[in-house]
């Protein structure tokens, strides 16, 4: 499937703003089973455009400097992804959690996509024993890794509720928990907390699921903006596997990576600073299509 994906983000200020630095987190990378085929970003008013390396996780950064009074602005990213990923089939041979935790405690894979740096806490996902033990039922040591990651990514889109309103992009982790209720964010920040109190290398996907979905299936929860789930590294066979219990899946053909990190702070699609006083407004839009039904 090759998806056209466009993503705007507009800024309104209440007063004019008179200089804007910002790290864009907007192209897709390339990873297993995706390929990024083009992109571009459109800024208005236009600012300095200087590509970054990303400080932590998997991620294209571009910085935008804004020198001019500005009371609005429009980050529009638009990109090509073919994406070529089958849905996970769990199997016989598949390693236990026991034997994924050893792997990874003992990986020496030094690289942003090393196991070893998913294993501890970051800033926004600390530990958290509540959650570990709502979790540790699902996450038995000898339980088969892929089983066991789906089983978890189920149970929380069972008793969890989808609710906009509920959180704010920095609600911790502990508070979505006990209200049971959240967006896409915080079912991954939760679910993340308890494998990785289970010794378990757990990564943050921030990136886009299909707008609309194929006839005859339920539109997916979370597809009119950025989207986040979770990556469990399964060992050196399977490696990274997706899992979005937002809505109970794999990661498969429906999804499309932005970034990966420890946690949305290393990979927020838009951050940085402004100088300039009142209030700001965001408004994001994300469209994620097939080419063919676009061009129809």
């Amino acid at each position: 499937m090759i998806y056209d994906i466009v993503h705007v983000t507009r800024f309104d200020y209440a007063a004019p703003v008179a200089f804007a630095r910002c790290n864009l987190r907007l192209e897709p990378i390339d990873w297993p089973g995706q390929r990024v085929e083009e992109h571009a970003l459109h800024i208005s008013p236009s600012g300095r455009c200087h590509p970054a390396l990303a400080e932590a996780g998997l991620a294209h950064v571009t910085r935008i400097v804004v020198e001019e009074p500005v009371r609005h602005l429009i980050i529009e990213s638009t990109s090509r992804v073919r994406v070529d990923r089958p849905v996970p089939m769990p199997g016989p041979d598949d390693p236990t959690l026991g034997q994924v935790a050893e792997w990874a405690r003992d990986s020496l894979d030094a690289s942003p996509a090393g196991p070893a740096a998913y294993l501890y806490p970051s800033p926004l996902i600390p530990l958290d024993a509540e959650i570990a033990d709502w979790c540790a039922p699902d996450l038995s040591p000898d339980a088969p890794a892929l089983e066991a990651g789906i089983a978890l990514a189920r149970r929380i889109q069972r008793e969890f509720l989808f609710d906009p309103t509920a959180t704010l992009v920095d609600t911790p982790p502990r508070e979505a928990f006990r209200a049971r209720k959240g967006v896409c964010q915080d079912f991954a920040q939760i679910m993340i907390t308890g494998l990785r109190a289970a010794g378990l290398p757990a990564a943050y996907a921030s990136g886009y699921i299909r707008t609309l979905p194929p006839p005859g299936q339920e539109r997916l929860v979370g597809a009119d903006a950025t989207h986040a789930w979770v990556l469990l590294w399964c060992g050196p066979v399977h490696g990274w596997v997706g899992l979005d219990p937002t809505n109970g899946i794999w990661m498969a053909g429906d999804h499309v990576v932005m970034a990966i990190g420890r946690d949305y702070a290393e990979i927020a699609p838009v951050d940085g600073v402004v100088l300039g006083s009142g209030a700001q407004r965001m408004e994001v839009s994300v469209d994620v299509k097939p080419v063919e039904e676009r061009a129809a």
